[in-house]
């Protein structure tokens, strides 16, 4: 595609670094090398690098691919409820720009330290939080009264969608990422939360799709301009997660 695309949701892989295996599963490598020949002629000029359950509370290999990647490229990491407001700002400065919480396969801060850690990670260093949860409903209350917030993976379930309209409609960004480990029609959730609000929708690969039934496809992104119609194309594809990840940040 012509447009310009902000990969708001990727993953590095370096085996050069520690990994948890998760469920038993521990992934295979994907580098910095292997994601930039993947998205090559996808027109990426900038990501988030989203740390995943079988990352934990590392941040090397998120300092790292930061490093590697350059500018335009910011990290979402996972850390212990109790990191100090020194190590938050030290992140911040490496390019961190949000917490992730992992509910759904853990490696994250758990549900009982979400308002307290979203509230502190805001207050020192301006981060929003983001979520992996199949079940939104049960944090719904309190991701509605959080000051910045963005569901991963199109809130992953068709019943989780009424919930998800009306956190969008209180500002709650979404990721139209993952298709291939979602439970619901992503052309339905996509038009349903562009017609509550466009501004919510931000665009990622979910690369390399660990354990998703099938990997992220190039046609996906053509699938996500369709359904959100021409004239919101570039703010979903990269002006929303910008504004998001890099507004009023240096990186």
């Amino acid at each position: 595609m012509d447009t310009a695309l902000f990969d708001s949701h990727l993953h590095i892989i370096d085996p050069d670094f520690p990994l948890v295996e998760n469920t038993d599963y521990l992934p295979p490598a994907f580098t910095v090398g292997e994601y930039r020949t993947r998205v090559a002629g996808l027109n990426v000029v900038g990501g988030a690098v989203v740390s995943g359950s079988f990352q934990a509370f590392d941040q090397g290999y998120l300092l790292d691919a930061l490093r590697r990647l350059g500018p335009g490229f910011v990290g979402v990491t996972q850390i212990p409820a109790d990191t100090p407001d020194e190590r938050i700002l030290e992140l911040n400065a490496a390019g961190v720009r949000a917490v992730r919480f992992n509910l759904a396969r853990g490696g994250s801060a758990g549900v009982e330290d979400l308002d307290r850690l979203a509230r502190r990670v805001h207050e020192v260093a301006g981060w929003h939080t983001e979520l992996y949860v199949t079940d939104l409903g049960s944090v719904a209350g309190v991701v509605r009264d959080l000051p910045a917030v963005s569901i991963d993976h199109l809130g992953m379930r068709s019943e989780n969608l009424p919930v998800l309209l009306d956190l969008v409609e209180e500002g709650v960004m979404v990721k139209a990422t993952g298709f291939g480990r979602v439970d619901l029609d992503p052309v339905e959730a996509i038009q349903a939360i562009v017609s509550v609000n466009p501004g919510a929708l931000m665009v990622g690969t979910d690369l390399p799709s660990t354990r998703a039934r099938r990997p992220f496809a190039d046609t996906d992104l053509e699938l996500i301009a369709e359904a959100v119609g021409a004239e919101q194309i570039e703010a979903v594809f990269h002006g929303n997660a910008e504004a998001l990840y890099l507004g009023g940040h240096n990186t």
